[in-house]
């Protein structure tokens, strides 16, 4: 099983931010939330290996400084492409499965992404974490890596459980506090800066002094 993280460019990242943090502090919110999440999933022994999909250059130096592997996207089409670029390339390449989460988790822990590995099942199979508002598919696990379609969006959880059973596969959903917290609103900011995160995302907001 290997982990799939997708990674915009930071110029477009976190648009819906931009009232309450400029040009450059959501460029500095997106590394340190994209660096948190790597850190995590390098640290989960169960994963076979780790690759970012992307074509900016704040993604190729993480993975040279984390030594993970780098997907080079060609032009950035978005998270569904990247993933399913990814799907395809693991998939050729013989990996049993992949385990997709975006870089705007940075709540996310070793111990959830254990849980989730743990209880995802035989292949074929599709485990999905959604986000808190149940609308957001946060991390989907699918196994063999092309064992659906997925479309990645503000509402395509209940979407893709629609997908996974129209493919004749009952998909297995876990609720996860910090897989389901992604930073994409000024709310989600108050209640990251609520849990006073000892983490890269967390100090940024933290020395920012940010008022929400």
């Amino acid at each position: 099983m290997w982990a799939v993280v997708p990674a915009k460019d930071p110029a477009d990242a976190k648009q819906r931010l931009s009232f309450v943090l400029n040009n450059e502090q959501r460029r500095k919110l997106f590394r340190a939330m994209l660096e948190d999440v790597v850190e995590v999933l390098l640290k989960v022994p169960a994963l076979d290996g780790l690759m970012l999909v992307s074509r900016n250059t704040d993604a190729e130096w993480l993975a040279e400084q984390y030594g993970v592997r780098l997907l080079h996207e060609k032009e950035n089409k978005g998270h569904t492409a990247a993933v399913s670029f990814a799907a395809r390339v693991l998939g050729a390449e013989g990996a049993t499965g992949i385990l997709q989460l975006p870089g705007d988790v940075p709540m996310v822990s070793v111990d959830e992404i254990e849980q989730v590995m743990a209880a995802h099942g035989a292949a074929p199979a599709v485990t999905i974490v959604p986000s808190r508002d149940k609308k957001g598919s946060n991390c989907v696990l699918c196994s063999p890596p092309e064992v659906m379609p997925l479309t990645f969006g503000e509402n395509s959880f209940y979407p893709h459980l629609t997908v996974a059973r129209n493919h004749g596969l009952e998909p297995r959903v876990l609720e996860m506090p910090g897989i389901g917290l992604d930073i994409d609103t000024a709310d989600d900011l108050r209640k990251l800066l609520a849990l006073n995160a000892d983490n890269r995302t967390g100090r940024f907001l933290r020395e920012n002094s940010l008022r929400l």
